[in-house]
C-alpha cells in the first residue's frame, strides 16, 4: 500500500474518531483514559495480540492510568490505509 499525502490523510481521519493527525511524524495518535493502571495494562495487552499479526509501526505510552497509541507505517515513513484501519480495530478493544 502507498504512503497516503497530508491532505489525504486528513480525510481518512473521519473514519477513526478520537484519532489526531501529527502532521511532522505523518502519524495516528489518540490516548485513552483508563479507571485505573491495571486496566490500561488489560488494554496494552490486548492491543498487543493485535499487533502480533501486524506490520504496522506502533508507538505505545503507559502514564499511570492513560495509554497513547501512535501508529504508522515504518516501512513507508508514513501513512497508509492500513493504517487507519488498525487505529479503527485499536478502537474496538479500547
Amino acid at each position: 500500500m502507498s504512503k497516503l499525502s497530508v491532505e489525504q490523510a486528513k480525510l481518512y481521519l473521519s473514519k477513526v474518531p478520537g484519532w489526531r493527525l501529527i502532521e511532522e511524524r505523518m502519524a495516528l495518535t489518540r490516548t485513552y483514559q483508563c479507571r485505573d493502571f491495571s486496566t490500561a495494562v488489560s488494554l496494552v495487552n490486548r492491543v498487543a495480540e493485535l499487533l502480533e499479526q501486524d506490520s504496522r509501526h506502533v508507538e505505545i505510552l503507559i502514564q499511570q492510568e492513560a495509554v497513547t497509541f501512535t501508529v504508522m507505517t515504518k516501512e513507508a515513513r508514513g501513512l497508509t490505509g492500513k493504517d487507519f484501519a488498525l487505529a479503527q480495530t485499536i478502537s474496538k478493544v479500547s
